[in-house]
């Protein structure tokens, strides 16, 4: 059963910076393409940072040059570094994966505000 866990999300000021992770498990990750999706509510879900098997990466244009998507093959984890945050980015983040017909994981929320 493949299960996706985040953490690291919290409430932080304006132009602070924040790494969301995700561990993932029962998959054979290094394989699989990896993704982070955010979600502020009264709003659609989003795909935020996308990374290949191999390290490729895409962003949505609100968040590039603001954060990177990284991964660790050997210890199961996708990474979401976050800096020079906005009020905008507030939301909860999803860890996913296309395996099967998709994983979730449970989310974390990002608050930023004064």
């Amino acid at each position: 059963q493949v299960q996706l866990v985040e953490s690291g999300g919290g409430l932080v000021q304006p132009g602070a910076s924040l790494r969301l992770s995700c561990e993932a498990s029962g998959m054979i990750f290094s394989i699989y393409p990896m993704a982070w999706y955010r979600q502020a509510p009264g709003k659609q879900r989003e795909k935020v940072a996308h990374i290949s098997p191999g390290g490729s990466t895409m962003y949505v244009d609100s968040v590039k040059g603001r954060f990177t998507i990284s991964r660790d093959n050997a210890k199961n984890m996708v990474y979401l570094q976050m800096s020079s945050l906005k009020p905008e980015d507030t939301a909860v983040y999803y860890c996913y994966t296309l395996v099967g017909t998709g994983y979730w994981g449970q989310g974390t929320q990002v608050t930023v505000s004064s």
